[in-house]
């Protein structure tokens, strides 16, 4: 797929250009200038044909002096990599020293350039664009990214000075790439883990919290193997986060937990679990998504995990703390030196070998009869939760790793507790584990007996008929079920057969015979 690179000086708005290009709020877009970090990518779709967009951060200016050498590099990448260079430069500010110098940098490329001067929000501003004529680029394409004034003349443009990508998007479920959210709180080594996979310096890294600020989508192959990884920033209590960017911030890395389709939580072998560690955890179990928990910067603990009643204490620790979380597997690694990253990423295949595994009706039917027979659930207003029939459907849309859906027909949802919901969870991973995979308990309810009638049903040839397809699926020790049910509905047809008749007369109780009472004078 073809590439195009936005530049410019800080705070021209090049993020607001970004997201109107790839029609999706993705880079933060803020007054405060340096917010941009990383290179963010996504593809636009709204030519003749997509094409990948590169947000880049600000160049020049002396903004984030801690940053601005690795942002300067940043950029220089993206342009290198690029098919063509959109210059950005903000109408309303006018012509800068330091626009003039960026554009005596990008003449001195080889690659096409488009000049785009950004916000002109108003008719009253069509000729400041006129005074960039200055810098030697021509055509100049006046738009407004906040209203999105201008963009059908440069999206024809780019289309037409990029060459037709003839990549087809693939189709099978299993061919897609897989997306993965590196999640966690702030210096865990989320960049650190993102740069050691990649084996490049690819996001920011530094010992400052708050470093990453986008959420980054870097394409990644392995092997025959497509992957997304999705580097988000730091996420911290809403009482400590210090300012509106960060709030940004965090919900970016709250949407690509939503996003993924699996996410890697990031923890500091040497700290431990926190309790903000166990709230990521709680959103990501909430999220109902796949988990892998990694165990970074096991280097800091050397001494601890030497031999494998070390290695195996370490585990029981963190697998006690996330405990709500029985089913991520644990990996211990480190970003830093390169110990074990393999070993992730074994974890990660088999999780999604574990996600086309199924359980026949006739099995699941057995094990939670057998389970709640032995264990039967609590009765609640005197009445108690039944099964009358359960199955694993189909995966549905187009997830590279779908979670496993179990379908139970129960008499009254509401019978059911959180406690023994868990319950029958765990009994059905003692059958198929599903390592890495949450488990969607679906429970669909049996329609109350008046809403039957209504419909027509209850009769005793229709249960009859009920039995035996019920039979045929799963089987005659499954069917004993739908006997009871049959059973039901006959009782229930008696009653409406009789409904027609004269009440009983009710008997009289004889009369008490005894001494009269005295009439008062």
């Amino acid at each position: 797929m073809r590439t195009v690179a936005i530049v410019g000086r800080p705070n021209v708005g090049k993020s607001a250009l970004f997201n109107r290009l790839a029609g999706k709020k993705i880079s933060i877009v803020h007054d405060m200038p340096g917010v941009t970090r990383d290179r963010i990518v996504a593809t636009c779709r709204q030519g003749r044909f997509p094409f990948q967009l590169v947000d880049t951060g600000g160049i020049g200016a002396g903004v984030d002096a801690e940053f601005s050498s690795q942002v300067a590099a940043e950029a220089d990448i993206a342009m290198e990599t690029s098919d063509l260079i959109l210059f950005v430069v903000d109408a309303q500010a006018g012509l800068t020293p330091l626009d003039a110098e960026i554009a005596r940098r990008l003449r001195r490329t080889s690659k096409p350039l488009l000049l785009v001067a950004n916000k002109m929000d108003h008719p009253n501003h069509a000729g400041l664009s006129n005074e960039f004529s200055r810098l030697g680029i021509s055509p100049i394409f006046a738009v407004s990214a906040e209203h999105g004034i201008g963009f059908d003349s440069l999206i024809d443009r780019i289309s037409a000075i990029l060459p037709l990508s003839e990549t087809p998007e693939p189709e099978d479920r299993h061919a897609l790439p897989l997306k993965i959210a590196i999640v966690g709180r702030p210096n865990v080594g989320k960049s650190s883990l993102t740069n050691g996979i990649l084996q490049d310096d690819r996001t920011l890294v530094s010992p400052i919290s708050g470093t990453t600020r986008d959420s980054v989508d870097i394409p990644y192959t392995r092997g025959n193997q497509e992957y997304i990884l999705i580097d988000t920033a730091g996420i911290r209590p809403k009482t400590k986060r210090s300012d509106s960017v960060e709030v940004f911030s965090v919900m970016r890395s709250e949407s690509s937990v939503e996003r993924a389709d699996l996410c890697c939580l990031v923890l500091d072998a040497s700290q431990g679990v926190s309790s903000q560690d166990k709230r990521i955890a709680g959103m990501i179990r909430d999220q109902a998504k796949p988990c892998v928990i990694v165990i970074n910067k096991i280097d800091l603990i050397s001494n601890r995990v030497k031999d494998k009643d070390g290695i195996r204490e370490v585990l029981q620790e963190i697998r006690y703390d996330l405990s709500f979380l029985p089913y991520a597997p644990l990996v211990l690694l480190s970003a830093k030196t390169g110990e074990d990253l393999d070993r992730l990423f074994k974890r990660i295949e088999n999780v999604r070998e574990s996600a086309r595994r199924r359980i026949g009706t006739g099995p699941l039917n057995r094990l939670l009869t057998t389970a709640m027979t032995n264990h039967p659930p609590a009765l609640r207003s005197g009445r108690r939760f039944k099964v009358l029939y359960s199955t694993q459907p189909e995966p549905k849309g187009r997830s590279p790793i779908p979670i496993p859906e179990i379908v139970l027909f129960c008499n009254d949802k509401s019978l059911l507790e959180d406690t023994y919901r868990r319950f029958l969870e765990a009994r059905i991973r003692e059958v198929e584990p599903w390592e890495g995979l949450p488990i969607d308990l679906h429970l669909r309810q049996r329609e109350a007996r008046g809403v039957a009638r209504s419909r027509g049903g209850g009769s005793a040839k229709t249960a009859a008929r009920s039995k035996g397809r019920v039979a045929e699926v799963i089987g005659p020790a499954e069917a004993v079920s739908a006997s009871t049910s049959a059973a039901s509905a006959q009782t229930r047809a008696a009653r409406k057969s009789t409904a027609g008749l004269p009440p009983k007369p009710k008997r009289r109780a004889p009369a008490r015979k005894g001494p009269q009472r005295k009439a008062r004078r």
